[in-house]
């Protein structure tokens, strides 16, 4: 089929929404919005410091913890203060390139995230069933390179995506309703055929985030076996508590990724805002909910944030 004659310009300039259908309640919305991320900043900080200052925890596990509470500052920086311009000042305009770039560091940071969950159940994967090779498995170099592969891994599989929206004609409306800027919502807006854009994301997702879970499940398939195998009903006890926070973090991220997916896929009439407030929740609730989850469920550093917070008398 020839390639469409496009006579209209192409868009440079976008004008994000936010939350179509509840324009007049966006004041309210702003709430929880701007205290998430308040938490989210003052929690995975705090995380970060209480890692780095203290050599006692130095160990994989909190150095993979400090990975993931960097990326929630990420996530939650490129997301929530463009949706609080949107509610409070009504500044929707975004530039095509912003968008981009936007985008480019929501889906990286967020198949980042992925990565980082599965070497946590890697991690605890090791500590329970090689206990006594622990430290010679992961060592600090491993983690490092470790690491190095996530970040490459993120930005890597997500990097083709700019060129594959510089290349479309946006000759349609440039009035996105939407509180952010995401792949396929901008390409839908091309008057070009984006069945490559289409293909290509789907591609990532089942690379990463779908290939990232199925891998944590059965490394936690494994756990369960190696965990049922040991003789002491306590050591069964603390065995699964190591796990506790991180099967927690698991749920709370790809849960309503999950749940997402299916109304969008399924929930045809379910409203748009409500898809939009979805898929909003799958970006502002984790990075505020790890670090609380982490400090509640993790001595050391319970501990630590105790000792910050509330530094006794000499």
């Amino acid at each position: 089929m020839a390639t469409l004659n496009h006579t209209a310009v192409s868009h440079t300039v976008f004008h994000l929404l936010g939350i179509p259908g509840l324009e007049d309640q966006h004041m309210w919305i702003s709430i929880p919005f701007f205290i998430s991320y308040v938490i989210a900043l003052l929690g995975n900080s705090l995380l970060i410091f209480i890692i780095l200052t203290k050599r006692s925890l130095h160990e994989p596990m909190y150095l993979f913890l400090c990975m993931l509470a960097g990326a929630d500052i990420v996530l939650s920086t490129c997301t929530v203060p463009q949706a609080l311009a949107i509610f409070w000042f009504h500044a929707g305009e975004i530039s095509l390139n912003c968008c981009i770039i936007q985008l480019f560091f929501i889906h990286s940071t967020f198949i980042s995230e992925s990565g980082i969950l599965l070497v946590m159940a890697f991690d605890r994967y090791i500590a329970i069933c090689y206990p006594l090779r622990y430290t010679t498995i992961l060592t600090h170099a491993l983690i490092r390179k470790i690491g190095v592969s996530i970040f490459l891994r993120s930005y890597g599989t997500i990097f083709p995506i700019i060129f594959l929206l510089k290349r479309l004609t946006f000759c349609r409306s440039n009035i996105l309703p939407h509180t952010g800027c995401e792949h396929i919502g901008l390409a839908k807006f091309s008057c070009d055929d984006v069945r490559v854009n289409i293909w290509y994301g789907f591609f990532v997702l089942m690379s990463t985030l779908v290939l990232d879970l199925m891998l944590i499940f059965v490394s936690y398939m494994l756990i369960l076996c190696a965990v049922f195998r040991m003789p002491s009903r306590d050591a069964r006890h603390k065995a699964l508590n190591t796990c506790g926070s991180h099967v927690c973090v698991i749920i709370l991220f790809y849960g309503p990724e999950i749940f997402t997916t299916l109304t969008q896929q399924f929930g045809r009439h379910i409203p748009p805002h409500v898809h939009i407030l979805l898929a909003n929740v799958c970006i502002v609730a984790p990075p505020m909910l790890n670090p609380i989850i982490y400090g509640i469920k993790t001595k050391q550093i319970r501990d630590q944030v105790t000792h910050i917070l509330f530094p006794k008398e000499i």
